[in-house]
């Protein structure tokens, strides 16, 4: 069923939201963050929300292709113009997180977690990814686009994303509706937007702490390797090595082992 876009807007009035007040929805597209940057250069506004049924080029991090398929799941972008310094701009894809963790919990039974730094696992499965691009000059965060991708109704996956991926139609969940679920995303999104604003990044990882996919499991990123400890002040995920010496990793992808 094609995205319901008078619904969705609906929703937003009613509950009276800034994010996704002002929408561009599309049959298809490349990619809704490159919608999204292209329009910030026009000089789009703070909350206005991009989003489409498919993505030719949908892209997450590190280049890594997001299989999108036509109307079984939620890929949009948020165009942001937050009032943030810099050393706040990496946690906003962890605020991203926990706003589609809080959305996706409610709909189903299983575990659901954010594994530093962008994606949300549930049944240890990866539902949901973001994929965060900013702009900045030396005083402040100018522009971020956040680009989220949810799965919804799918069935089943391509290799060799089968065993790994999963969607809220085989996590069992009842409510499907796209046009609700997106809503409590951008509720949820507001209220992490003001916690990290008002009591900055620090807030933002206690937040996160119990719902760490990666505490207390055994990984690696590049070649630091040992135990998820937490994400420090910073946004910086913290690894417990065999030695017990802590040492912070700002980038990188994350194997559990």
């Amino acid at each position: 069923m094609s995205f319901d876009l008078a619904l969705f807007e609906a929703e937003v009035a009613t509950r009276g939201l800034a994010l996704g007040s002002r929408v561009s929805w599309s049959d298809e597209t490349t990619s809704t963050n490159d919608d999204a940057l292209a329009a910030a250069k026009a000089g789009a506004l703070h909350g206005t929300l991009f989003g489409a049924e498919t993505q030719s080029r949908g892209r997450g991090r590190r280049g890594n292709e997001w299989v999108s398929t036509p109307g079984a799941g939620l890929w949009f972008s948020l165009l942001l113009r937050p009032e943030l310094r810099p050393e706040l701009a990496p946690g906003l894809a962890l605020c991203a997180g926990l706003a589609v963790r809080h959305a996706l919990a409610a709909r189903v039974a299983a575990k659901v977690l954010v594994k530093w730094p962008n994606d949300v696992l549930a049944g240890g499965k990866k539902v949901a990814g973001i994929l965060v691009e900013s702009q900045f000059t030396s005083a402040q965060v100018t522009c971020v686009v956040v680009g989220v991708g949810i799965n919804v109704t799918q069935a089943a996956f391509p290799e060799p994303i089968a065993e790994l991926a999963t969607s809220l139609s085989l996590l069992g969940a009842a409510e499907l509706g796209r046009e609700r679920l997106l809503s409590d995303v951008l509720e949820a999104l507001e209220g992490e937007l003001s916690r990290i604003g008002t009591y900055g990044l620090s807030a933002v990882a206690e937040a996160l702490r119990p719902h760490d996919a990666l505490f207390e499991r055994r990984l690696r990123v590049g070649d630091v390797e040992g135990e998820g400890a937490g994400i420090d002040a910073s946004g910086a995920l913290l690894v417990r090595r065999q030695a017990g010496d802590v040492t912070a990793v700002v980038s990188g992808h994350v194997e559990l082992l």
